[in-house]
């Protein structure tokens, strides 16, 4: 059996394989007492599988009744951490935090019961092979999609590097079906995104992480190496939406700010015990040491969460950063997975990490130095939407397109879904100003026209008002 520690996904169980450490268990007293249960439960649990297979009326395999009942065990702890995954979802949970990916390397989504191509990635086999946003999916390798789940389709699209996928898409432009072939290849996942801003005569690096991946030490080493080299004089760590990941990953970025031999957060087990994580010199990356002496701005959410709560919660308690957003998520459990004998795995929470200056933030999150609520237009989910609505009408996509309509400086009366005489007006406003036929109608031009204009709103940084607070707090860092 293999255990390995690391900190998992907020909401999303994210499971990969992280710093290998073997924990104690319960003492011989509590170990006897549970072989012994064990051994009086094994009779009644064979009992219960024969008594199911013998007699239900609703056949179902004896593997997924063996499933059913390690998902219940895991279930019963009452933990959302805590839980079992098959070995399908365990091998999938483990390929999120991969530092590359095989597939076509396409966004899809669910929409209307169809399955359509949000985006291909640039330069993936998807966009190589010409799939473009709002085809929609019908057949893969010949195989109609009704009836399957978005997982499924999925599934059906990945396989092994070098081998092709045989798709039938609907392309509504032109009105017509056409069959692409897609070869597989890898995708890389890239996980630091890094700029070297100017502003007001001062150089500051922004660089953004969206999760603790395989390759986000590499990633962040050649991202700071970037940002000093070009003189920076600060640095905006952007840790928002960031969900966690690996221990190992955080480790690295915290370490090449902070100190050596400095503390940046605990673990503390069932016994209360508590463990210090100490910054050590990385044997794998050496960073400049430009980096400890840089101001530090973080910018957090309510969706920053587990790994990069143990960044900002360092960063704060050590007074290594100054910290503006919102409160983050407030995950303060770290699981460990153990393998199983059938290639599923086990995960349960068996420690609790604490910042610095040992406080536990689950449930809690970290607060932050200096608040600061984002653009609404920055915080909702971009969606697609095949469907034609007009006045009269009442569904959430016509919400959805009300809330981005408002956010945009169109007014309306209401953004509740339903299609009043206000929404109609709002709509053909926009519809003229976005050079798309002028109807009071919301259709696939009207959406793709409206996504269109929020991403290029989200460009600009000039609208990104918890940036713009960073930045003015970094003139007041250098200006002291």
């Amino acid at each position: 059996m293999r255990r390995s520690r690391f900190f998992v996904f907020a909401l999303l169980a994210v499971i990969a394989t992280g710093v290998f450490l073997v924990l104690d268990g319960c003492s011989a007293d509590k170990g006897k007492s549970a072989d012994r249960a064990m051994k009086e439960a094994f009779p009644v649990i064979s009992e219960a599988y024969g008594v199911i297979q013998e007699n239900t009326v609703y056949p179902v395999e004896g593997d997924r009744l063996i499933e059913g009942a390690l998902r219940g065990m895991a279930d019963v702890i009452g933990d959302p951490y805590s839980t079992y995954l098959s070995e399908e979802e365990a091998a999938s949970h483990r390929e999120s935090l991969a530092g590359e990916k095989v597939g076509i390397g396409a966004e899809i989504t669910r929409s209307g019961g169809k399955y359509i191509i949000v985006a291909p990635v640039k330069g993936s086999p998807a966009e190589k092979a010409g799939l473009l946003p709002y085809d929609e999916i019908v057949r893969i390798n010949g195989e109609a999609l009704g009836g399957m789940t978005l997982q499924d389709v999925v599934k059906k699209i990945r396989g092994k590097e070098g081998t092709a996928v045989e798709m039938t898409i609907y392309r509504p432009d032109l009105n017509k079906h056409l069959e692409l072939k897609v070869l597989r290849d890898v995708i890389p996942v890239k996980t630091v995104s890094a700029e070297l801003m100017e502003n007001r005569g001062k150089k500051f690096g922004y660089i953004a992480l969206t999760m603790f991946g395989d390759e986000t030490a590499a990633e962040w080493k050649k991202a700071t190496d970037a940002m000093i080299s070009g003189g920076a004089e600060a640095l905006i760590i952007d840790v928002r939406g960031n969900p966690g990941g690996y221990l190992r990953a955080v480790e690295k970025v915290a370490g090449s700010l902070l100190q050596d031999d400095t503390i940046y957060a605990y673990m503390q087990d069932a016994k209360g015990q508590l463990t210090p994580l100490v910054v050590e010199p990385s044997e794998e990356f050496t960073f400049d040491e430009k980096l400890k002496k840089l101001p530090v701005v973080l910018l957090q959410d309510k969706g920053s969460a587990s790994a990069s709560e143990v960044l900002s919660g360092a960063l704060k308690d050590l007074r290594r950063g100054f910290i503006i957003g919102q409160v983050s998520f407030g995950k303060g459990t770290v699981q460990d997975t153990m393998e199983l004998s059938n290639g599923g795995e086990m995960k349960l929470s068996t420690h609790k990490w604490l910042t610095p200056k040992e406080t536990w933030i689950h449930g809690k999150g970290v607060e932050v130095d200096l608040e600061s609520i984002q653009d609404k237009l920055f915080t909702e989910h971009i969606r697609f939407s095949t469907d034609v609505y007009a006045a009269g009408d009442y569904h959430e996509d016509i919400a959805y397109g009300q809330r981005l309509l408002a956010g945009l400086g169109y007014s309306l009366d209401r953004d509740d879904g339903y299609f009043d005489e206000s929404t109609a007006l709002a709509v053909h406003a926009f519809r003229v100003d976005a050079g798309v036929s002028a109807e009071s109608i919301m259709d696939r031009k009207f959406f793709t026209a409206l996504q269109e204009k929020v991403e290029s709103y989200r460009k600009d940084k000039a609208n990104d008002i918890q940036l713009q607070v960073a930045i003015g707090y970094i003139h007041h860092l250098l200006s002291e």
